[in-house]
């Protein structure tokens, strides 16, 4: 995208970048009116992968704003909140560009939630507790073993199926203020892995890990079974052979990316499994930068 507009003022150019994320354990409950009404918790880890924004005011006045990302929209990445939050930051600086990110979305109808901007701004493991319209940032550094452990053994691979996470945001908010049971349990399924996944990667238990990813893809398909079903065909074998101990949709779901989690050794056949459905297995590593902004 590319706006023009003329105001005075020597040439500058202001470039940001900020990391898209994992959403390990939680999503859906960072989303009001759920984050009014409950509360909500969220595990993520911010990756290697990264939205750009760069502001340009040429010799005559003229500004020019550009951004974009390195990952597709709609891949359950949490490519939009990181471009908003770039974008934000390369017009008004870094000060509280996540919330204005997220208030930016809202004006555009978005029922998302806010995860993925405090991910892009911080960098690096989060653990967050949404309540009301605050977010509250909770101390979590896992050590570098249960780092290492995760980066060798979750396979992250996009399946290429475009979604668009608002659509499914918005059914899924429909059954929850209908007081779908199926719905409501859900959701207290996922929030309660959260803590469980915090956890398990500051304690170096793996076993914890795996406990909540599994309780966390319970707790979505009693959201919706549909969000889980373009990853099916390919998962379940995986699953039932014990290449793959634990998994999850990345994002919303209904298609993008899968997080697929290892047994031991067992991530030559998961990366040949997923290459063999034209999923793109990621290259991934994590982003303890978070948000960063440079201007000349």
């Amino acid at each position: 995208m590319k706006a023009t507009s003329t105001f005075g003022g020597d040439m500058k150019r202001v470039e940001a970048r900020a990391p898209v994320r994992l959403d390990l354990a939680g999503g859906w409950t960072d989303v009001p009116p759920y984050t009014h009404e409950v509360g909500g918790e969220v595990v993520n880890v911010a990756i290697n992968i990264h939205a750009h924004a760069s502001l340009e005011i040429d010799d005559d006045g003229h500004l020019s704003v550009n951004y974009g990302c390195d990952a597709p929209v709609g891949s359950g990445l949490g490519t939009t909140g990181a471009i908003n939050v770039a974008l934000m930051a390369a017009i008004n600086g870094v000060d509280n560009a996540e919330e204005a990110a997220y208030q930016f979305e809202a004006l555009l109808g978005n029922t998302g939630g806010r995860q993925d901007q405090w991910a892009a701004k911080h960098g690096g493991f989060n653990h967050l507790m949404f309540i009301g319209d605050s977010v509250e940032e909770m101390p979590f550094d896992p050590p570098r073993s249960a780092r290492f452990w995760l980066h060798k053994h979750l396979i992250v691979a996009n399946t290429g199926i475009p979604h668009v996470s608002g659509d499914l945001h918005d059914a899924i908010w429909e059954k929850y203020a209908a007081k779908d049971e199926g719905v409501i349990g859900g959701l207290m399924t996922i929030r309660l892995a959260a803590r469980k996944m915090s956890q398990g990667l500051d304690q170096d238990r793996r076993d914890l890990v795996v406990e909540a990813l599994r309780d966390v893809c319970k707790g979505v398909d009693a959201l919706d079974m549909s969000l889980h079903d373009p990853f099916r065909e390919v998962v379940n074998p995986l699953v039932e052979n014990k290449d793959v101990v634990a998994w999850k949709a990345l994002g919303a779901g209904g298609g993008g990316c899968v997080a697929l989690l290892t047994g031991p050794e067992r991530q030559n056949s998961v990366i040949s499994a997923c290459e063999e459905a034209n999923w793109d297995v990621l290259d991934w590593d994590y982003d303890n930068d978070g948000l960063v902004i440079n201007a000349t």
